[in-house]
């Protein structure tokens, strides 16, 4: 059995990154595992190699190929925006404590490498991870949790900025740990399984088979959230869920496309309705209100994201089509509209990555092109529900008009069907 010792972290805690030099100081250990899967352990080294050549002065020519735009609005980039809020909100706490995200995980990597100490990557793939939490949150959960970022993002809750190295060295308490987890579990149980519970098993399948691997001593470095769930499993290894349960992506529903068939149903019902019932004039500024609001509340939204004026035009002229059209979005051309007036560069993921103010976040193209591309969808949403709200009221029709007026509509659309057939049927 291989001798484990487990270091719990806080990822921006300078005792954090000194009990992981003393533990390895102390046990001198065969391999060192680590919370970090492939893609972000290539990000750590990165950051490692640049700021050593920042040390001994040494430029390095830049990967000139700049983002694809259009294959970043393909996928959810949605997801991306949370990711990058969740890491803004983590690197704000390392910079009010003075210590990078990630400096203990840097630390593990530099003394695996300079005392020749296997090196082992054993935690689940961030884009599984993120699939799953975004995937299982319900919608209120998500709207909860990008309005908890968009306040610490703008400086509306002060409760990050208080956050000193004292507190953030308290993480690594089990009390505070006990806490912590209890809250996440009440504020989204989707996202914090998907987070928190299924990277417990997923680290401790790690652990577990390390302990039974040929190594003598290992350590193994990871968030303190994280021991008691990887303690239990180790106890209760029977417990552990498959590495197939834990890597799945969850199935993919097309909501989006249901609910804006089912609204194009219901707007393609009421205009119908409207126009077989001789209300002309109604008809017609139902269809204003539609272009109008729509035309309104997404160029808004888009401006509000600090998009360019013109690709807020571009939203708003082409929010009243779109929305009738679940497989299209105005979102994606106010986008790249976006990408062609303000063009995004091989530096912006570096940029946002370094980002430390939501201004400066901005100021970077590819985050603000999928803003834009984000606020412009949520505007054109938030106007087809406003049409079916406010139709009525707008245009002076109360329930009892508006009811008599869809009743004799579809009489007469019902007549008008069967006319051809009337004398057949007599």
């Amino acid at each position: 059995m291989t001798e484990i010792h487990i270091v719990g972290t806080a990822h921006v805690s300078q005792k954090s990154v000194a009990e992981v030099r003393d533990t390895v100081d102390a046990v001198n250990p065969d391999v060192i595992a680590i919370e970090l899967d492939k893609g972000r352990f290539a990000t750590l080294k990165k950051q490692m190699q640049e700021e050593a050549d920042a040390a001994s002065g040494i430029v390095r020519e830049e990967d000139s190929k700049a983002p694809e735009v259009k294959s970043i609005l393909s996928g959810n980039f949605m997801v991306m925006i949370v990711q990058w809020l969740l890491a803004y909100v983590q690197r704000k706490i390392g910079l009010n404590v003075g210590v990078e995200p990630g400096a203990e995980m840097k630390e593990a990597i530099r003394l695996a490498e300079e005392r020749g100490i296997r090196l082992m990557l054993i935690d689940r793939d961030i884009n599984i991870t993120l699939a799953r939490f975004w995937g299982n949150m319900r919608f209120v959960e998500k709207v909860k949790l990008i309005w908890v970022l968009l306040r610490s993002v703008s400086g509306k809750d002060d409760e990050t900025d208080e956050l000193d190295a004292v507190t953030v060295d308290s993480l690594t308490n089990q009390d505070m740990i006990d806490a912590a987890l209890k809250e996440f579990h009440e504020f989204s149980p989707a996202g914090a399984h998907a987070l928190i519970d299924e990277r417990d098993a997923y680290l401790a399948h790690g652990v577990v088979s390390l302990e039974h691997s040929s190594f003598e001593r290992a350590v193994v470095v990871c968030g303190a959230g994280h021991v008691p769930g990887i303690t239990r499993y180790r106890e209760h290894p029977e417990t552990l869920p498959s590495m197939k349960e834990l890597t799945t992506l969850p199935k993919k529903y097309p909501w989006g496309k249901i609910i804006g068939g089912v609204f194009l149903v219901m707007f393609a019902v009421i205009i119908l309705a409207i126009a077989f019932s001789g209300a002309t004039d109604l008809l017609v500024w139902a269809i204003i209100f539609w272009v109008v609001l729509h035309g309104i509340l997404a160029g808004a939204a888009t401006l509000l994201a600090r998009g360019h004026p013109l690709s807020a035009a571009v939203s708003a002229a082409l929010a009243w089509m779109t929305s009738l059209n679940p497989f299209l979005a105005c979102g994606w051309f106010a986008a790249l509209v976006e990408a062609k007036m303000r063009p995004p560069t091989a530096k912006d993921f570096k940029k946002i990555g370094s980002a430390e103010s939501i201004s400066e976040m901005l100021s970077v193209p590819l985050f603000r092109i999928l803003l834009v591309a984000a606020a412009s969808n949520i505007g054109a949403s938030v106007a087809t529900v406003g049409f079916f709200l406010f139709l009525g009221p707008v245009l002076g029709v109360d329930l009892e008009m508006m009811t008599n007026i869809l009743v004799t509509g579809f009489t007469n659309l019902w007549h008008f069907i069967i006319s051809p057939f009337a004398g057949l049927i007599s």
